[in-house]
């Protein structure tokens, strides 16, 4: 062989080792962020040959035993009915979101903003992002975007934020209108890269209690939280109330990353099992940066799947206390296969277990589901009260399971340490109205924050609240928006309105911060997790 010719062969063959190694950690990181992919795709042209393929699927690949063969002459999506919630058929456009989703792409200008009578009105300018380095101010008014004018234009939203967005590197031109000032300006915005830290709110309640909350568990989750626990230490951070209520999960990865901050080395995290999926188990790595620090954790019925993969780890292995209501029981594992014209089936592969063995997944059987969700409700009407005689002979009829000496209910969902029922007193269908026609958004972005200033909001948060002023105001804005006033209604829903007006102002000048300083001062759960961290 030439040496020229051994030359050209060796370098042939580092792109195809490069290339095969790039595509198996592409793969690998999917899968490891709970999200798996198969690798060949399906080549069915017509819909009875994509039934067909999608019973072959189910019967290799399925969690459980079905009888796959009964399914054949159903339709897609009423054959996957018959399996689980979870399974699923995506149209090629659904599976093209989907899949743009998973990438993570946060190109852009790096603000948010808000259609207030028509009007594009920017309720937050991210720091350092492009937006902000070209002088884009929070209460801006977006009057054009390059040549064309989206201010009072009656435009769907989706063409008034769509020109906004684009790719890195390409520019918009945007006039606005800053707050106070008469004439427009234009500024012209390189869109790029913005980066969003994934904890949403992080401070000191206290000289030792540090308060953190988290929406989501993305890419950075793990870094941010890093991050964010060594400024708070250096504040004297000794106790944690984590905040995971309403957090429908994300990345498994993402998940057992924060586990791993607060556990030992070599513990068990969660676990995969399906039918033809072998086990496969998740454990702690150690190093993290609150391994012994109290710790309270928060979740309720919107906590999902990595937030229960987090809670269950936490209170199998006696980290710190559970507090709050049931978390929703979200624990199936989907695999995605796609098909030649860009459709894709999500199909149930495997189930989430927590350390103890206890399936995060509720039972979608009517029966079982139904009389859960009966305890659920009496528990959260006062009719039971947690920890009494009658609740627990009520709640033995789970399934459970002692660890160290307590019992720690499965059935589906993470069931808290310390429940705490919901509180419902004020909302009726009044108070709904404003929150559906966006009376207290729109009320306060117009009128209420022309009134206070940040410096005076953030140094008042604990006594603040809006004047009777600002009250009858926002009454003759509600009607001014044809809102029909039911005074009994009203007598009852008024605690709420100051509050939810209270939070609204502090979300448009502290951002989210700010908003979760006010809204925990009279929060149940937060009360519940001090109480708890201050004998613990």
């Amino acid at each position: 062989m030439k040496k020229s010719t051994r030359v050209n062969f060796l370098i042939a063959l580092a792109y195809c080792v490069t290339l095969i190694g790039g595509m198996y950690l592409g793969y690998k990181l999917l899968k490891d962020q709970g999200f798996q992919v198969e690798k060949d795709i399906r080549y069915a042209n017509t819909e009875n040959e994509k039934v067909d393929d999608i019973i072959h699927i189910i019967k290799k690949k399925y969690v459980d035993d079905v009888n796959a063969d009964s399914l054949k002459h159903l339709p897609i999506d009423s054959l996957l009915h018959q399996l689980d919630p979870h399974s699923a058929y995506l149209p090629p456009t659904e599976a093209f979101e989907l899949s743009e989703a998973l990438e993570g792409n946060f190109e852009g200008v790096g603000v948010e903003y808000y259609i207030l009578n028509d009007t594009l009105l920017v309720t937050n300018v991210i720091k350092d992002g492009p937006a902000f380095l070209s002088g884009v101010k929070q209460g801006d008014k977006i009057l054009k975007v390059d040549t064309t004018v989206v201010s009072g234009r009656m435009l769907p939203r989706s063409q008034m934020m769509g020109r906004i967005k684009g790719k890195k590197g390409t520019n918009v031109q945007l006039t606005v209108l800053h707050p106070g000032n008469t004439n427009p300006v234009t500024l012209n915005v390189k869109r790029g890269r913005v980066e969003v830290s994934s904890i949403d709110a992080a401070y000191m309640m206290n000289q030792e209690t540090a308060y953190i909350r988290i929406s989501k568990f993305g890419a950075t989750t793990d870094n941010d939280f890093a991050n964010t626990i060594k400024t708070l230490k250096a504040k004297g951070m000794k106790k944690m109330v984590l905040d995971l209520r309403d957090n429908g999960g994300g990345y498994l990865t993402a998940a057992t990353s924060l586990a791993n901050q607060f556990l030992p080395e070599n513990k068990l995290i969660v676990y995969t099992q399906g039918k033809h999926d072998p086990r496969t188990d998740y454990f702690t790595t150690g190093g993290g940066e609150f391994e012994q620090g109290k710790l309270a954790v928060l979740i309720n019925e919107n906590s999902a799947s990595a937030s229960e993969i987090f809670a269950g780890a936490i209170q199998d292995l006696n980290r710190g206390a559970i507090i709050g209501r049931r978390s929703f029981g979200k624990g199936l594992v989907q695999e995605q296969f796609a098909f030649e014209d860009g459709s894709a089936l999500n199909l149930t592969i495997a189930r989430y277990y927590t350390p103890s063995g206890r399936s995060i997944q509720k039972s979608y059987k009517k029966g079982y589901k139904a009389y859960q969700q009966e305890i659920e409700d009496r528990l959260n009407t006062g009719e039971l009260t947690a920890g009494s005689t009658k609740a627990d002979s009520l709640m033995n009829n789970l399934p459970y399971i002692t660890k160290d000496g307590k019992k720690i209910f499965s059935g589906g969902g993470i069931q808290p340490d310390i429940y705490v029922k919901l509180d419902t007193l004020g909302y009726n269908k009044f108070y709904a109205t404003l929150l559906q026609k966006n009376i207290f958004i729109d009320f306060v972005f117009e009128t209420l924050a022309d009134r206070y200033t940040s410096d005076y909001l953030n140094r008042a948060v604990s006594v603040f609240n809006i004047n009777d002023k600002d009250y009858v105001d926002f009454l003759k804005y509600a009607e001014s928006k044809k809102v029909v006033i039911d005074t009994k209604q009203l007598i009852q829903a008024k605690p709420l309105i100051y509050k939810n007006l209270k939070l609204m102002l502090y979300k448009y000048y502290l951002g989210d911060n700010g908003y979760y300083k006010a809204h925990n001062q009279s929060d149940p759960m937060i009360k519940q997790a001090l109480g708890y961290l201050a004998v613990n």
